[in-house]
C-alpha cells in the first residue's frame, strides 16, 4: 500500500481530501501511567500537591485535541465535533488508564487527534505527579478504533 503523505518525488505532502466523502468519523485511542501504588493513592485521594491531577489532566487532553493540526504538520485542521478523555485509576498496574474518543464530520478521520489527546493527557498527569515520583512510565498508546471513510470500520 503507498503511503499517502509523499507526493511521486518522495516528498512530504499534505493529502488532497477535496474528494473524499463526508461521513461521520470516530476514533478511539488508549494509554496509560503506570506509577507506584503510593503515587496512584495521591491521585484518588486528592492529595497531589498541584491540584486535581485527573480534572487537568482530561481537560488537556481535550484541549490538545483541537490543536492536533498545529503539532502534526501534515494533518489537516478539523472541526471537532466530540471530544471525551476517560480516566481510571487501576490498582492492577497500578496507574491511570487512559480512553479519548474523537467524533466529527468531515472529510478525513480523527485518529491522530485522539492519539494526541492521550499523549497530552499521559503527559499532563506525568507533570502533575513528577514531585512525587519520576520513574512513572507512559505505555501502550494506540489507536483501537477508527469509524467512517471509505474504510469504515477497524478495531484494534
Amino acid at each position: 500500500m503507498p503511503l499517502t503523505h509523499f507526493d511521486e518525488g518522495g516528498r512530504a505532502h499534505m493529502v488532497d481530501v477535496t474528494d473524499k466523502q463526508v461521513t461521520d468519523r470516530r476514533a478511539v485511542a488508549q494509554g496509560v501511567v503506570r506509577m507506584q501504588a503510593e503515587t496512584l493513592a495521591l491521585v484518588r485521594e486528592g492529595r497531589a500537591g498541584k491540584g486535581d491531577v485527573l480534572g487537568t489532566a482530561r481537560l488537556a487532553g481535550i484541549m490538545a485535541s483541537k490543536k492536533t493540526a498545529d503539532l502534526i504538520p501534515l494533518c489537516h485542521p478539523l472541526p471537532l465535533s466530540k471530544v471525551t478523555v476517560e480516566l481510571d485509576c487501576d490498582e492492577a498496574l497500578p496507574g491511570v488508564r487512559i480512553t479519548a474518543t474523537v467524533r466529527t464530520t468531515g472529510r478525513t478521520g480523527v485518529e491522530m487527534e485522539a492519539l494526541t489527546a492521550v499523549s497530552v493527557t499521559a503527559l499532563t498527569i506525568y507533570d502533575m505527579l513528577k514531585a512525587a515520583e519520576k520513574g512513572m512510565e507512559i505505555d501502550g498508546i494506540r489507536l483501537v478504533l477508527k469509524e467512517g471513510g471509505k474504510s469504515g470500520l477497524w478495531e484494534a
